[in-house]
C-alpha cells in the first residue's frame, strides 16, 4: 500500500506546471513522476533540481518500477533536461547555476528489444548520452568560437576565455557493439573536457575487434570502472592479450567477464602455452579482481595455469562448457579460491563419471560461502544428485541452485526439495522437469503433446508449491523455467 506522500506526489505529479517546491519535496515527485510516466514533469524537476547529485536508481528504490513502467520518453527527458541546463550556462555565464554536478544512471534494468518496446536498452541510454555529450561539446566550441571573435572585434586583442561552468558528470554502464561505436569513440575523446562527462561503472562491448575495445578503454576515467564484460567478441587468447594490459589502469576492476571469446587451449602447442601464459600474468594485474567468467572456453587441464598469479581469491568464478578435467576441479578444490567462493558455475559439464567426485570434494570447500550454484546441463541423473545431496546441506548460505537440463526423476526432486528447505537463506531453485512426467519422444512437434506438457508442469510446480508450504517455506520459488527469474549479480551477493 503506498504511503499518503507517495499519493500526494502522484497528485502534484499529474497536473503540471508544477508550483514552487520545497526541497525535500523533489526526490518523492521525481519518483512519482517515473512512475506515472511524466516526462514533462521530470523535465522540470531536473531543471530546478536542488542537490548536487541525481541518482536515478536510489530514487526508484525499486528496480521493479522500472520493469513496471516502461520509460524511455521519461529517460530521455531526464538526459534533455540536464543538456539543456548546461547550454543555458554556457550562453548565460553570470546566470545562476543550478547546484547539479552528478547524474547517476546506473542500475538501470536493461529493457530487452522487442519485449518492452517502449523502454530504454543500455545500448540505447549508451547512445543517448553519447549524442548529448556530442552535442554539447560541438555547443560549447562554436560559443567559444563566437564569444572569441566578439571580443576581437571590440579590442582588437584576443582575451582570455572566459570561466567555464563545472559542467555534469554522468555515471552510466556503457554498451556498444559494432553498430555504436563511432558515436561512443567520438563521444569519450571529445567529451573528456566538455560540459557532460561520461563516467563509465559497467563496460559491455560485443561483436568489436581487439584494437577498437582497446582504444575505448584507454578513452575511460580509470577511477571509476567496476566491471569489464567482453562477450562474444571472438578474441581469442592473441585478442585477449592486446586487451587486457590495458586493463591494468582500472583500480576498481572487480568484474571481468571473458565468455564466448574463442580460446581453445584443449591441444598444448607451444603458441598456445605462451598464450596461457601471458593471460595469467595479465590477469595477475588486476588487484581488484574478485569475479571472472571464462564460460564457454575450452580449457581443459589448464586452470591452474590461468588462475595461478591473481593477487587475491575469487569470490565468483564461471566455467560453464569449459571441458574441465578432475584435475581443474582438484586444483580448485585445494586452490584459495575454494573457501571464497560466493557463486560457482559449472553448468554444462559431465558430472555423470569421473567428474563427480572432483565435484563433491570441490563443494565441501566451498561450502561455508557458497551463496549461488549453477549446475545446469551436467548430465546428472537420480544418482549423482543423491551422492551430492550431503554436501548440498552442508552449503547452509545457499541463496540458488540451478539443476535445468539434467535427468532428475519426480521422486529425486522431491527428495531434493525435502532436505533443502533446511537451508535458511535458500530462495530459487530451478529443476529440470521430471524424466518420468516428460512424454515419449515423437518425430515431430505436435501441439496436443505441448498441451499435455504444459499441463503436467503445472501439476508438479503446484505439488512442490505444496510441499514448500507444509514445510514452512513458501518464500522459496522452485521453477522449471531457466529463463523466467534474474540471476544473482556478483555485486548484489
Amino acid at each position: 500500500m503506498e504511503s499518503l506522500l507517495s499519493l500526494s506526489a502522484r497528485r502534484v505529479a499529474s497536473r503540471p506546471p508544477l508550483p514552487p517546491l520545497p526541497p525535500d519535496l523533489f526526490p518523492v515527485l521525481f519518483g512519482a513522476a517515473l512512475a506515472t510516466r511524466r516526462p514533462l514533469v521530470l523535465r522540470e524537476l531536473v531543471s530546478a533540481w536542488p542537490f548536487p547529485v541525481l541518482h536515478l536508481q536510489r530514487l526508484l528504490g525499486r528496480q521493479e518500477l522500472l520493469r513496471d513502467h516502461p520509460c524511455k520518453l521519461c529517460l530521455q527527458a531526464v538526459i534533455l533536461a540536464v543538456v539543456a541546463q548546461l547550454r543555458r550556462q554556457l550562453e548565460e555565464p553570470g546566470r545562476a547555476r543550478t547546484p547539479l554536478r552528478v547524474l547517476d544512471m546506473t542500475g538501470l534494468p536493461d529493457s530487452a528489444p522487442g519485449r518492452t518496446p517502449t523502454g530504454m536498452s543500455v545500448w540505447s541510454g549508451t547512445v543517448a548520452l553519447a549524442k548529448a555529450c556530442l552535442e554539447l561539446s560541438k555547443h560549447q566550441r562554436e560559443f567559444q568560437r563566437r564569444g572569441s571573435k566578439r571580443h576581437k572585434g571590440r579590442s582588437g586583442t584576443a582575451a582570455a576565455a572566459a570561466p567555464q561552468p563545472p559542467g555534469v558528470d554522468v555515471h552510466a554502464d556503457l554498451f556498444v557493439n559494432g553498430t555504436s561505436y563511432g558515436i561512443l569513440r567520438d563521444a569519450l575523446r571529445s567529451g573528456a573536457a566538455g560540459p557532460l562527462r561520461l563516467k563509465c561503472r559497467e563496460f559491455q562491448a560485443e561483436e568489436l575487434s581487439a584494437a577498437g575495445i582497446a582504444a575505448l578503454l584507454e578513452s575511460l576515467d580509470p577511477a571509476f570502472l567496476r566491471r569489464v564484460d567482453l562477450r562474444f567478441n571472438n578474441l581469442g587468447l592473441t585478442g585477449l592479450s592486446v586487451i587486457l594490459p590495458h586493463l591494468s589502469r582500472f583500480p576498481q576492476l572487480r568484474s571481468l567477464k571473458l565468455q564466448y571469446s574463442n580460446v581453445d587451449v584443449r591441444r598444448p602447442t607451444p603458441e598456445s602455452a605462451i598464450g596461457i601464459r601471458c593471460l595469467a600474468g595479465q590477469l595477475g594485474m588486476l588487484p581488484s579482481l574478485r569475479e571472472l567468467n571464462l564460460g564457454s572456453s575450452r580449457l581443459s587441464g589448464n586452470l591452474r595455469q590461468i588462475l595461478c598469479d591473481l593477487r587475491a581469491p575469487l569470490e565468483s568464478l564461471e566455467l560453464s562448457f569449459c571441458s574441465l578435467l578432475p584435475a581443474d576441479l582438484a586444483f580448485l578444490s585445494q586452490s584459495s579460491h575454494a573457501a571464497s567462493l560466493k557463486r560457482l558455475d559449472l553448468s554444462g559439464h559431465d558430472f555423470s563419471q569421473g567428474l563427480l567426485e572432483p565435484l563433491r570434494l570441490l563443494l565441501e570447500e566451498t561450502s561455508a560461502s557458497l551463496l549461488h550454484l549453477d549446475l545446469m546441463e551436467c548430465r546428472m541423473a537420480d544418482a549423482q544428485l543423491a551422492a551430492l545431496l550431503p554436501t548440498l546441506r552442508r552449503c547452509r548460505r545457499l541463496r540458488f541452485l540451478g539443476l535445468y537440463g539434467n535427468s532428475l526423476s519426480t521422486a529425486a526432486l522431491k527428495d531434493l526439495l525435502r532436505q533443502t528447505v533446511e537451508l535458511p537463506d535458500l530462495r530459487l531453485v530451478v529443476y529440470p522437469f521430471p524424466a518420468d512426467r516428460a512424454p515419449p519422444e515423437t518425430s515431430g512437434w505436435n501441439s496436443e503433446e505441448s498441451s499435455d506438457l504444459e499441463d503436467v508442469s503445472v501439476k508438479v510446480d503446484a505439488e512442490f508449491a505444496g510441499m514448500l508450504a507444509d514445510s514452512g517455506r513458501s518464500d522459496v520459488v522452485w521453477t522449471s523455467n531457466p529463463y523466467g527469474h534474474k540471476d544473482l549479480d556478483f555485486f548484489s551477493l
